[in-house]
């Protein structure tokens, strides 16, 4: 049996009333879960039956119950190891009755849900087009994460006609569910808060039942989940809650970071224990990690520390460009496997998945064995095998597979019956798909198809035409811009969607290197360099490999080697983040940060790039504040220095030039002091687009355009030295040439 130190010991013999276990990163606390578990029933006669353990996924569940079985042997089986959706299932299909739903109830899946939004969004004579039902299934699953019914939704709309709107297919929605006797995932903790809150009866008798409460990684419970452990905790208060504040890092997802910084005020009686020996890393990068988040405000406060050596420093290495970035990254992986090491132990973490594209190609090329974690290879993500499909059809009419794909793809009002109707009439007549539809009006099985399908074609048409005269990254923006997918993903205003036009973005970052490192570009030569590079996809799974994710995915994991790339302000933290009036927007960033470190076991290697494409445009970007706040003690390499405060309030670093397809919704900026700058009007700027305007410090120049931008006006000025600049007004103080 393993040790217990000092405080781990003190958490599994503290049994009775609330206790808050801050438990840092790597610092044993499953381990003291499950003793916990073991000494509530071996030590203090506690029944297996009275013990309720909580976390949030199955496999954390299962693996616990395996522990707390080696722990306790025979009668161990009677601890209710469960996720909170596990639990409310169990809870829901004993006394769901009583909210009048049938207890054979159904759990519907996303799909399941999709489908019966688009019937409400039907059934109200709604515009599928700007009611869409992942952007409506998003803004309810918030509203029941929060605890907020139809009927509450409906009174904080108030005058808003929008969320007027949304109440009312949020109720149609619910009412929907109860007549098919089904509930959705989010149902599942809010309809068991609503059982427990109304039935005064079936609450005390799983408050008699659960006696004893514990909840794993309590720093991501919303607020759903923290009122149905609080009315379930309720009568004996025999509460134990283990998490780290300093690693919330899921506020998108609806986490609240305030259940576990207030449990003290929740609890005024509660005992808060700090584990901060740390079994898994190095004292220097502890002493990183520490430096990093102790520029937090919102959090508890623990400093963590090893028995273990200082050993190596950080390394810290800035480049010119991304791909030098990864070429370093590849070489660094490849020197650590000669040393003796093996694939397996070398991680690459960064902020967005768009990021990994570069990454894998330089893997490729030094024949480096890979698997991307809680994501899909870049050239495998739908988004970019669409796109690519598009630029297949162009260039090869003759594959019928990349035009199936995408002949609906956005939606276009083309059914499968049709598709289908289409390829047999080509079957028939030995012709290609590309030509059965440019002959769709002698498709006699196809009726009212034809017209979408004839729109279809003619636009195909259109793109094969174009691509005679255009370049291939003008080719590209006219698919997207045409085909409206990126305007589509924008609308449905989801984390998803944003990262799937990342995605996008990077692939049109492709085109574009392609086009300056080719003396004659092709779009065939295009997508033949992107097919062998896509051909990882079709290697074997091999045993070792490295392993690339995103930061938020490596929560829970630990490598002897770890590289951090893309370590830049702007992108992170993101611009959204620093020039946010939201002071816990850096901070959550800050935290995700300290994930990444303490990620490493033996050696940690941040990186930067000088300059990044981003939409197509080359973008300068100093080196992340979060590199800077690592105690300069600590780390190996020179590090510029980052962006002053004033800097930082004026954020016009790097331009952000947009293409076409991305200018609807202009990149806005918002000045993080939030003051009132009092320009009303544009036309009270003294100057329109198309004047030459004076700068004191870029000279002359042409306004290309002025948008509005949170509280001030953006202004994008050409300048005759200096070249394009995008400034606010207010501090810009241009004058009419």
């Amino acid at each position: 049996m393993i040790s217990m130190n000092d405080m781990q010991q003190q958490a599994v013999e503290h049994t009775e009333g609330p206790l808050l276990i801050l438990a840092g990163a790597g610092s044993g606390k499953t381990r003291v879960i499950t003793r916990r578990a073991a000494y509530l029933i071996n030590e203090c006669g506690v029944d297996a039956y009275n013990i309720l353990a909580i976390t949030f996924t199955n496999k954390a569940a299962g693996e616990m119950k395996t522990r707390i079985a080696e722990e306790v042997g025979f009668g161990s089986e009677g601890v209710w190891c469960a996720t909170f959706h596990s639990t409310c299932v169990r809870i829901l299909r004993r006394f769901i009755d009583r909210l009048g739903y049938d207890t054979g109830f159904t759990i519907y899946d996303t799909d399941d849900q999709k489908t019966l939004m688009k019937q409400i969004i039907k059934s109200m004579n709604l515009d599928p087009k700007q009611y869409k039902e992942r952007t409506l299934l998003n803004a309810i699953s918030k509203a029941k994460d929060e605890l907020i019914s139809p009927i509450e939704y409906r009174l904080k709309a108030q005058g808003d006609w929008s969320l007027k709107t949304t109440a009312e297919i949020y109720t149609k929605y619910q009412a929907a569910l109860k007549a098919n006797n089904a509930l959705d995932f989010d149902d599942l903790i809010f309809k068991t808060v609503e059982l427990l809150q109304d039935h005064a009866d079936v609450l005390r008798y799983y408050q008699d039942r659960f006696r004893y409460i514990m909840v794993d990684e309590y720093q991501d419970t919303n607020t759903a989940q923290f009122v149905l452990i609080k009315l379930l905790a309720g009568r004996h208060e025999n509460l134990c809650v283990v998490g780290d504040d300093d690693q919330s890092i899921y506020k998108f997802r609806g986490a609240n970071i305030r259940n576990i910084l207030d449990f003290e005020k929740t609890y005024p009686n509660a005992k808060v224990i700090r584990l901060e020996q740390n079994y898994r890393s190095s004292g220097n990068i502890l002493n990183a990690a520490n430096g990093v988040i102790s520029h937090n405000s919102m959090r508890k406060g623990k400093n963590l520390w090893t028995a273990k050596e200082d050993g190596e420093k950080i390394t810290f290495n800035q480049f010119d460009n991304a791909y030098e970035e990864a070429d370093f990254v590849a070489r660094g992986i490849k020197a650590s496997v000669r040393r003796g090491g093996s694939f397996m132990d070398n991680a690459v973490l960064y902020r967005t998945n768009a990021q990994s594209r570069v990454l894998e190609e330089k893997l490729i090329n030094a024949g480096i064995p890979y698997k991307i974690v809680g994501g899909v290879n870049f050239y495998a993500r739908r988004e970019v095998k669409d796109m690519i499909a598009y630029l297949t059809m162009i260039d090869n009419s003759l594959d019928d597979l990349a035009i199936r794909r995408i002949i609906n793809v956005p939606k276009r009002g083309i059914g499968q019956t049709s598709i289908d109707r289409v390829q047999e009439y080509a079957d028939e007549n030995g012709i290609s798909f590309y030509d059965a539809i440019s002959e769709c009006e002698n498709i006699s099985t196809i009726k009212r198809g034809a017209s979408k399908i004839r729109e279809f074609a003619d636009f195909a048409e259109g793109l094969k035409k174009a691509s005679e005269t255009m370049s291939l990254s003008s080719l590209m923006k006219e698919i997207i811009d045409k085909t409206g997918y990126v305007e589509e993903l924008r609308a449905e205003r989801t984390v998803e969607a944003d990262t799937r036009i990342e995605n996008i973005e990077e692939l049109y970052n492709k085109v574009v290197s392609y086009e300056e490192g080719e003396d004659e570009p092709t779009l065939s030569g295009f997508l033949q360099e992107v097919s062998l590079v896509a051909d990882i996809d079709s290697m074997e799974d091999d045993a070792d490999y490295a392993v690339l994710m995103t930061l938020h995915s490596a929560k829970g994991l630990e490598f002897d080697n770890v590289y951090m790339v893309g370590m830049e302000d702007g992108l992170f933290p993101s611009y959204m983040c620093i020039t946010s009036d939201d002071p816990t927007e850096i901070e959550e960033e800050r935290r995700l940060c300290y994930v990444g470190i303490t990620r490493a076991k033996k050696h940690l290697t941040m990186t930067a790039a000088k300059m990044r494409m981003v939409r197509g445009e080359t973008q300068y970007n100093g080196v992340s504040r979060f590199v800077n706040e690592v105690p300069k003690n600590l780390v190996e390499g020179f590090i510029p220095k980052s962006y002053s405060e004033r800097e930082k309030l004026n954020f016009n670093a790097p331009e952000k030039r947009e293409p076409s397809y991305l200018k609807s919704k202009p990149y806005a900026l918002t000045y993080s002091k939030g003051s009132d700058f009092g320009i009303k009007d544009a036309s009270a700027l003294g100057y329109d687009v198309g004047d030459r305007v004076i700068h004191t410090k870029f000279g002359e120049g042409v306004v290309e355009e002025i948008a509005e931008g949170g509280r001030d006006f953006e202004v994008t000025v050409t300048f005759d030295g200096p070249g394009r600049k995008k400034m606010f007004a207010s501090f810009a103080k241009l004058k009419k040439a």
